[in-house]
């Protein structure tokens, strides 16, 4: 057996030795199918999950292949409980399959089906009560009717049982719309390509790519491909016109065909980019915009930073099951553990390219990470250890101590384009006036939000303080710096998000700088390592930094 960097365990946890020569290949083929739990300095603890596993799955990676990484990278034997396990568990994806039957000349059939050629499987769901009441018939030994509604729920019941589906009842066409990829001087990257690729034979799912790889060219190379109308869902009104000056700039449609539904605008055109708030309002108890989802006969529905998907948006995407839909992320973790609902509900991930894959064929920066550890005064620390629980982390957040540190690696950058992130609000205004620098919160309106970021992009201002507003969808390809005060606890896809915010490639060529200010021996700490999780897995490692001599080292 080699010494490989990692050790297999029964209970399915993998230990990975990072300062082991092989310890980056063997982690870039072990994210495909497990996920991080911890991240200290000298051994990172990963968890091989169902969900992990059915995922690589329906990516295109077989149990074989999972067994090769294990058995090419682990020090010793993976214990044979654990082989078996992948094993079955792997081959329970696709058991199941969800059909239609064909349409005959008279308009019958079309019927919703679920089948399997495993009578034991078969019967096992259907005597399941939550499952029971969706089948309306059981034409065949291996077949029952599905209730049409029910296609979206019945997935979701099914993986709750460990029963993944693989639908394959095919999805209505949309009313056809020409788009084509202006593609005068520039290509899509081999990476955007394959993905455009897998998504199309796949029909629904998930693409996962970093922020700054181009997930937009990667939902216009699908629009290219289905030539449909299609529903586009983001996260603002900001990132809605982001989304709509790349569709003008890299296909062929025309600002008429391209339609807002927003707070500012309610326009509905064969592309028409709403945000998730427009479809979750609410007007007397009622979702107020439900209109839009049948609005036209969308053939394609896109999804941006899926892992946001607020929780009454997968109810209503139960329903649209027969439309395709992509989902575009940076990263599958959902702090609300709803990464089933994903799977069940917009698809399983098609497509995931490694952050540092990426970076190394030059099309995202490198970036260097810093965890720089502030001592409280002696009268802050007194009143941190007398609050109580749920006023700790705020307390340890907003430190007054981080704003002198924020100062000194401000200068230490200068000349840079630097972000200054935080969570609080009266913490924003206190950095934007120690720095005399502009702010941007959810309060700031959309007009000026776009001045102020076109201003950064620009370079007449270099340093920008801004809320949890400025994590998603935001391109500012020349941030070079960002200094992250407070953010949302131990959140996982938020530090990914504000990584992200450095990593598109940049004239400059500056190696991206990315500074987390936590407040020492306090539950900022702790909340600290869970949101490094992520990043971890992807590759990037944080130094950590004493604040007293960084002040020195700039001073």
């Amino acid at each position: 057996m080699a010494d490989g960097p990692l050790i297999v365990q029964s209970d399915r946890t993998v230990l990975l030795e990072v300062a082991h020569p092989d310890a980056e290949s063997a982690r870039h083929e072990l994210a495909i199918f497990a996920e991080l739990e911890r991240a200290p300095e000298h051994i990172h603890t990963y968890r091989i999950t169902r969900l992990g596993l059915w995922n690589a799955r329906a990516a295109g990676h077989d149990a074989g292949d999972m067994l090769a990484t294990l058995d090419r990278w682990s020090r010793f034997p993976v214990p044979p409980s654990v082989s078996l396990d992948i094993a079955e568990t792997v081959n329970r994806y696709g058991r199941l399959v969800i059909e239609r039957t064909p349409v005959a000349e008279d308009g019958s059939g079309g019927e919703l089906i679920l089948r399997s050629t495993d009578a034991a499987v078969l019967t096992e769901v259907s005597k399941n009560k939550r499952i029971q009441p969706l089948l309306i018939g059981h034409p065949s030994p291996d077949t029952y009717v599905v209730d049409a509604w029910a296609r979206g729920q019945i997935k979701q019941e099914l993986l709750k049982i460990g029963w993944p589906a693989e639908d394959l009842a095919g999805y209505t066409p949309g009313t056809p719309h020409p788009i084509d990829l202006a593609e005068n001087g520039w290509h899509l990257r081999p990476y955007q390509r394959q993905a455009v690729d897998t998504f199309t034979e796949g029909g629904s799912g998930v693409v996962v790519l970093p922020c700054g790889a181009g997930k937009t060219l990667v939902g216009a190379g699908a629009m290219a491909e289905t030539k449909t109308t299609t529903l586009i869902l983001v996260t603002n009104t900001v990132s809605a016109r982001q989304w709509r000056d790349e569709l003008l700039k890299r296909t062929s449609l025309s600002p008429e065909e391209i339609g807002e539904y927003s707070g500012q605008a309610k326009e509905i055109k064969p592309v028409t980019i709403a945000t998730y708030q427009i479809l979750t309002a609410k007007r007397k108890g009622q979702y107020a915009h439900l209109a839009l989802l049948d609005a036209l006969d969308w053939g394609l529905i896109v999804y941006d930073e899926v892992h946001l998907l607020p929780a009454p948006v997968f109810k209503l995407t139960a329903d649209l099951q027969a439309r395709r839909r992509l989902g575009l992320t940076a990263t599958l973790v959902r702090e609300d553990g709803r990464e089933g609902d994903v799977f069940s509900l917009i698809g399983p991930k098609r497509f995931d390219a490694p952050w540092k894959e990426i970076e190394a064929q030059g099309f995202i920066s490198p970036a260097v990470c810093y965890e720089v550890r502030v001592d409280l005064p002696a009268g802050d620390r007194l009143e941190y250890a007398a609050a109580a629980d749920d006023e700790r982390y705020r307390l340890a957040a907003t430190a007054p101590a981080k704003i002198g540190v924020v100062r000194r690696l401000v200068e230490r950058h200068k000349g840079e384009r630097i972000l200054i992130i935080g969570q609080y609000l009266d913490q924003i205004d206190v950095l934007a006036e120690a720095l005399n620098a502009p702010k941007i919160t959810g309060q700031t309106p959309v007009d000026e939000r776009e001045e102020l970021y076109q201003a950064f992009r620009e370079g007449t201002i270099e340093v920008l303080v801004v809320s949890k507003v400025a994590n998603f969808s935001i391109d500012l390809p020349e941030a070079s710096v960002a200094i992250q005060v407070s953010g949302s606890f131990g959140s996982r896809q938020e530090e990914a998000q504000r990584l992200g915010r450095l990593l598109r490639p940049k004239q400059s060529n500056h190696t991206a700088s990315f500074y987390t200010l936590i407040a020492r021996d306090t539950v900022d700490q702790d909340f600290a390592q869970n949101r490094q999780r992520f990043l971890a897995e992807q590759g990037y490692a944080y130094t950590i930094l004493d604040a007293d001599r960084i002040e020195a080292t700039a001073a």
